[in-house]
């Protein structure tokens, strides 16, 4: 009896980075396992699903817009692509945002990003609050103005994993539905991990794609972890009775008193409210006051949000990093790739990072759109020996 074969590529983390890797890995040839207990879980359980790569935009975060809109770029060949594979429809809407504000101060906010969106190149059109409140009627009377981007869409994540893990198994990934307890190091190389039960894993090369949870694993050297951290997000999922459709036509979001909401209507009738951004570590406790912030904003924009059936509440951890960017590709060890941080923009990235770390882990190069984003701009610069 043959012993199985080692893998190339062992992927610690089956969320749905950590899926897209080994699908691509897979498909590139490499025999790929994942290590996860729950494969298709993670952040992408609670995430909204918008691809929101133009409405996402922040000052300081340009070089990161050239790898959000190269992603939002290839959304639709890759779901077509996943979808005909698998069978599966991942609620792939070309809906289009609208941004909105309540007050001036909001409407000064908007004012900037859209001069911020020219500047960059981006399609987006300004809107008095008449127009906002004639594309989408149940808006609130008080919307002073906003931004309307149809090149922003969105996707379903629970349908986008689950279609994912399907993909992995069609193309032969191994799936360990369990914990990775600790990387392997031999020979200053990444050799593989021993899983919660004690079996021992060897792979030619190791992807670490775990989420928040990048930054934990045992046996990983300290200069080499990802200074990645968890950063909690409620949200909340309600359902539109048919007599109110159709609620909103497309994705609705804005600034209310500082913090950020956003109304993801789906096709099947589900309506995601979110999300609250709390530093608390790993605490995932669903709190009244997150509940009440979310429904009192949501309230704000679209008042007949009240009449809804409140069908679910779930808080997940987004894997945050000191740049808002993920850390994608090869380490200082040899053998660890890194393919987390990716914070707000996970389902966003999906596409590209599946791309990016196919073409690294078969020829031991990023890509050019994914170079800036390599886990090698944190190091430490080298100290110099001062004067005496």
């Amino acid at each position: 009896m043959s012993l199985p074969r080692m893998p190339d590529v062992l992927v610690i983390g089956g969320g749905v980075i950590g899926l897209v890797t080994a699908w691509r890995a897979a498909q590139r040839g490499f025999a790929t396992a994942v290590v996860d207990p729950e494969p298709g879980g993670g952040a992408a359980q609670v995430a909204a699903g918008m691809l929101a790569a133009v409405t996402e935009l922040h000052h300081g975060e340009q070089i990161l817009l050239g790898l959000n809109l190269a992603s939002a770029r290839r959304y639709p060949d890759f779901a077509a692509e996943l979808t005909e594979l698998t069978g599966h429809d991942l609620g792939y809407r070309r809906c289009g945002t609208l941004a909105v504000a309540l007050d001036a101060d909001d409407r000064a906010h908007l004012r900037d990003l859209h001069a911020l969106q020219r500047q960059s190149g981006l399609e987006s059109e300004w809107l008095s609050g008449r127009d906002c409140r004639r594309l989408e009627p149940m808006l609130a009377p008080g919307v002073r103005g906003g931004l309307r981007v149809d090149g922003d869409h969105q996707i379903d994540p629970r349908r986008l994993a689950h279609a994912l893990v399907t993909a992995c198994e069609r193309a032969g990934v191994v799936f360990h539905r369990t914990w990775a307890e600790r990387l392997t190091v031999a020979r200053g190389r990444a050799a593989g991990c021993v899983l919660s039960d004690g079996t021992a894993l060897g792979a030619g090369q190791v992807v670490l794609a775990a989420g928040s949870r990048s930054g934990q694993l045992a046996g990983v050297p300290d200069d080499v972890l990802p200074p990645v951290r968890p950063v909690k997000g409620q949200v909340l999922r309600l359902t539109v009775p048919k007599r109110y459709a159709p609620f909103l036509s497309r994705t609705v979001r804005a600034v209310v008193r500082g913090s950020h909401v956003y109304l993801v209507p789906r096709l099947s009738g589900e309506l995601v409210v979110g999300a609250t951004s709390e530093e608390l570590g790993w605490d995932t406790t669903v709190t009244a006051g997150g509940v009440y912030q979310l429904l009192r904003d949501a309230h704000e924009l679209v008042p007949g949000i009240t009449e809804l059936p409140l069908t679910e509440t779930r808080a997940g951890l987004r894997p945050g990093s000191p740049d808002n960017a993920p850390l994608l590709g090869p380490t200082e060890l040899d053998g660890l790739l890194l393919a987390t941080g990716h914070y707000r923009n996970g389902v966003l990235l999906t596409p590209v990072t599946g791309d990016a770390m196919a073409h690294v882990l078969a020829t031991g190069e990023l890509p050019d759109e994914a170079r800036p984003f390599t886990p090698r701009r944190f190091r430490a610069p080298a100290l110099t020996e001062q004067p005496v």
